[in-house]
């Protein structure tokens, strides 16, 4: 290993039209993958103490915790990619600040001391990449004396054990701070590690899918594949495959089971459709596919390693284009597709983003495995079916009209987190349009109310949409997997809904069908997906719709409630859509409940994709103690290569028709 000098680069600083190294690089092989870590690790460097024991990026941002947890992230948390490198037999130039950062940190003596963890301490999470790095990368402890080696344990591994820690996916945690130190025959606690991983596996419901939590929580997000749960579940079946090949085996398992689930929340383009929260994380989103490879594991058909790696690349190369998640000196930034607060978790620190860098946790894979070797496989859409259900998340998977989206019900984070309606109650979720996020409290431009139906008592200044289900289960009906959930946005009003996928008649189009028990009156407000509200010409926003131009909205963006100027809205039966990149749409089916159609323009910031958003909404006031259907249909056709702006509307005006068996349902209530 090169032993790094002890300046580093020089800072990066992105002027006006810049573009970040990360951007450059041409992915391909394990050594372009190399390169492209090198480019999230270098812009740090200006950033690291004076002793190297923590990391502060721009942003300036705080969070739950305190801030010497927050910049602890950020020198533990690149170390995911830099031990997967180092694992490798790759070189990094600045291994050696990591290691100097280890021994003031851990040191109890030193100014910089990272200070002993309390109980639900933050700086638990970040002893998991540290003791992953510790486990892989004989250079840490190799370069500590006996007294830094001892400092070490004390903190990495007495500290830990001996404090009380969130019943969820934090336990893996404590086993990776134990597994780092038993690596190198330091002390650890096996009996920690052996009940950890007991209780962990209660967490299991079947399928390769685990809850981020115990009995009664249903939560299914990436922390149960990449974040977390999956992810570590796999480094564990390597590491410690030996030692405790029964726990190996099981969790590769899981993983060939997950891995047959996990693809479809990827589309062609290499985009993970954004679901729950930490999306924040960014191509982390696919570190499971790298550990899937790090663990090698035998696939399930049809999966191949040229598929695998397919999905790996094809989701860095898609970050790659976008530009605007970068710091002005190339660190990256809270947001998803830009900097963005709104979305962020209160758990985001600046430096919290790093956690994207367990994704290169494939630089450990050994040049000559297949997954390296192995020529790259486009996405095997021509394998897969074109809607498919997942139980156990209780998602319906869509291949149909250009995108990858997911119809939801059921799942909900354990506490309410901000934006925790967006983040798990939506009723669709894209790969193309990302969800939408309030920015306040007040009125619908505020809570932007992307795939939701928002009810209002007070005349539409709050809204509540759903968030927790009383009932959620996938049904079949014409042999096409239907969702039906039961939920309650007040005491009263009682909601039944159903999500019926696209059919290959409507391939752009979906259902979405509300069944309203209104015991108050309430506004209720149901919108679309949420798409760019710019003009190519010159970003402002999107004029009534022109033919010639392919972009536009009918009706005209007048304003959330001024349903009654003629030009802003339109009957529900008439709808309402807005082109962009893409289209998207909205149109009530059922002409017995009269519905307004328009525009809603979102708050700025509040979608994850796009800066400046329109919602096409239907909007309609039912009176106390009435029973009303709402049948929506959805329409939406992204952008992408090869399909014409010409052709964006194409399916609008074949609307889809209402199933048999719905109608049958109709005409019985």
């Amino acid at each position: 290993m090169a032993e790094s000098p002890r300046e580093g680069p020089k800072p990066l600083v992105l002027g006006y039209s810049d573009v970040h190294p990360f951007s450059k690089v041409d992915i391909g092989d394990r050594k372009s993958v190399q390169d492209l870590l090198k480019t999230v690790l270098d812009p740090l460097h200006p950033h690291f103490s004076p002793l190297k024991a923590t990391i502060r990026v721009p942003g300036g941002t705080t969070v739950r915790f305190d801030n010497k947890a927050a910049e602890i992230e950020g020198i533990c948390r690149p170390m995911w990619g830099l031990a997967g490198l180092l694992a490798g037999g790759g070189e990094y130039h600045g291994t050696s600040w990591f290691v100097d950062g280890l021994k003031a940190g851990t040191d109890p003596d030193s100014r910089e001391f990272w200070g002993w963890p309390r109980d639900n301490d933050q700086r638990m999470v970040e002893m998991c990449p540290l003791g992953f790095t510790l486990a892989v990368a004989p250079v840490f402890w190799n370069s500590l004396s006996e007294r830094e080696r001892e400092n070490v344990e004390n903190w990495l591994g007495n500290s830990i054990n001996q404090k009380t820690m969130p019943n969820t996916n934090w336990l893996w945690f404590r086993v990776f701070a134990n597994l780092g130190l038993k690596k190198n025959g330091g002390k650890y606690s096996q009996e920690k590690v052996d009940q950890d991983i007991l209780h962990l596996n209660s967490f299991y419901r079947g399928g390769g899918w685990s809850n981020d939590g115990p009995e009664g929580i249903w939560q299914q997000d990436y922390y149960s594949g990449s974040f977390a749960i999956q992810f570590l579940q796999l480094i564990y079946s390597k590491l410690a495959g030996e030692s405790d090949p029964a726990k190996a085996d099981e969790f590769k398992k899981r993983a060939r089971d997950y891995a047959l689930d996990f693809i479809h929340y990827f589309d062609e383009e290499g985009r993970a459709t954004p679901f729950g929260r930490s999306v924040g994380y960014r191509f982390a989103m696919a570190g499971f596919w790298s550990a899937l490879a790090y663990a090698d594991v035998e696939l399930p058909a049809p999966l191949t390693w040229g598929i695998v790696k397919g999905l790996l690349l094809r989701n860095l190369r898609w970050w790659q284009t976008q530009r605007h998640i970068w710091s002005s000196t190339g660190t990256l930034t809270i947001g998803y597709c830009y900097p963005n607060m709104y979305m962020a978790e209160n758990y985001n620190s600046p430096q919290s983003p790093m956690w994207a860098c367990l994704a290169f946790i494939c630089l450990a894979v050994p040049e000559d495995h297949p997954f390296w070797t192995s020529k790259e496989e486009p996405y095997p859409t021509h394998l897969l079916p074109k809607v498919k259900p997942l139980p156990h998340p209780g998602h319906i998977i869509s291949y149909h009209g250009g995108h990858r989206m997911l119809l939801s019900s059921g799942q909900a984070c354990s506490y309410p987190m901000k934006g925790t309606h967006a983040k798990y109650g939506a009723f669709a979720y894209s790969s193309a349009y990302g969800y939408s996020v309030p920015t306040g409290c007040f009125t619908l431009e505020q809570f932007a109310l992307a795939s939701q139906l928002g009810l209002s008592d007070d005349g539409g200044e709050f809204w509540k949409t759903r968030r927790l289900c009383e009932e959620a289960v996938i049904e079949t009906h014409d042999d096409l997997p239907v969702s039906r959930s039961i939920w309650k946005p007040y005491p009263d009003v009682t909601i039944k809904t159903y999500l019926i996928p696209p059919v290959e008649a409507t391939p752009n189009w979906h259902l979405r069908v509300h069944k309203i028990e209104a015991g108050r009156e309430v506004m209720t407000a149901d919108g679309s997906f949420a798409i760019c509200n710019e003009r190519k010409l010159d970003d402002r926003y999107l004029d009534l719709y022109d033919a010639e131009k392919c972009e536009g909205t009918l009706p005209k963006i007048i304003g959330n409630y001024d349903l009654n100027t003629p030009e802003g809205s339109s009957p529900g039966a008439v709808g309402s859509f807005a082109v962009s990149k893409g289209a998207v749409g909205i149109v009530d089916l059922v002409a017995e409940t009269p519905r307004t159609a328009m525009l809603v323009n979102a708050d700025p910031n509040s979608n994850l994709i796009e800066g400046r958003t329109v919602i096409p909404t239907l909007q309609h006031t039912i009176k106390k103690g009435e029973t009303v259907w709402y049948v929506t249909a959805i329409y939406a056709k992204p952008s992408g290569e090869g399909v014409l702006p010409e052709s964006y509307l194409d399916g609008w005006k074949n609307k889809p028709t209402i199933p048999a068996w719905l109608k049958d349902e109709l005409a019985s209530s």
